[in-house]
């Protein structure tokens, strides 16, 4: 199996969370770029500060590695209007996909009018531009029943407002890898819940984000019916080699 050709390869860490300067972060940017490119990876996802210059880096070596990018992250408390200017911004910089952050706290509260209205209307920012668009429900903040009754409304959402042909550009993912968990709970994509999000996702494709460790584990969530990973272990995972990072 290729496993790159699912794989977002991650770096989501700011100067702040490093202790890196920005200048080191953005060679460390780069590096993952270059990694992709050179190893067959599918996409790198980065902080919106650093996309034009990586999307400029990647086109200048005439590859095809795809950019993405999260919004809202991590908290995904953002305002839809603050979501909308970030995603606009990050389209302007060159930005292929972009993962939002849904507000899960509004959804907790029962507010799934808000939920909707961000859904619907940053989904369609992206789609007017011809992007990916992906949604990170933080699956380690729910319990299975929410899991099950979030991706289900997205699902519906999805094909209450859009064309069929474009589900396909929709997806529902797993993590942020930013959230903290008590007592040793992963924070990240686990089988059980990938395998409720993949039963309730009706036809929009399903990313599993953070815990992917072994290129087994790689293999099972693409065989349960996943279409992308997102790792921080992109180059172990294809070198068959079991994965040390947190995400």
């Amino acid at each position: 199996m290729n496993i790159a050709q699912y794989l977002d390869s991650t770096y989501l860490k700011t100067p702040a969370h490093s202790g890196k300067s920005n200048e080191e972060t953005l060679l460390i940017n780069k590096d993952l770029a270059q990694v992709a490119i050179d190893n067959g990876i599918f996409a790198v996802m980065i902080r919106p500060d650093y996309v034009a210059e990586i999307k400029k880096y990647i086109q200048e070596r005439n590859a095809n590695v795809v950019v993405g990018t999260v919004i809202g992250f991590h908290e995904g408390t953002y305002s839809v209007d603050e979501k909308l200017a970030e995603a606009s911004k990050a389209i302007a910089d060159g930005a292929d996909e972009l993962d939002f952050v849904i507000n899960y706290s509004a959804y907790l509260k029962g507010d799934l009018d808000l939920v909707k209205d961000e859904f619907v209307r940053c989904t369609q920012l992206c789609l007017t531009h011809d992007k990916i668009a992906k949604w990170i429900i933080e699956i380690a903040a729910l319990t299975d029943e929410q899991i099950a009754d979030l991706t289900k409304h997205i699902a519906d959402w999805a094909e209450e407002n859009f064309q069929e042909n474009d589900l396909v550009h929709i997806f529902v993912k797993s993590s942020t890898g930013f959230y903290e968990t008590a007592d040793g709970k992963p924070n990240g994509a686990t089988f059980e819940g990938i395998r409720i999000m993949l039963d309730n996702a009706g036809k929009l494709p399903v990313k599993a984000a953070g815990g992917v460790r072994t290129p087994e584990d790689a293999e099972k969530m693409i065989s349960m019916g996943v279409k992308r990973i997102g790792t921080s272990s992109a180059l172990a995972l294809i070198k068959n080699q079991t994965s040390s990072e947190g995400y």
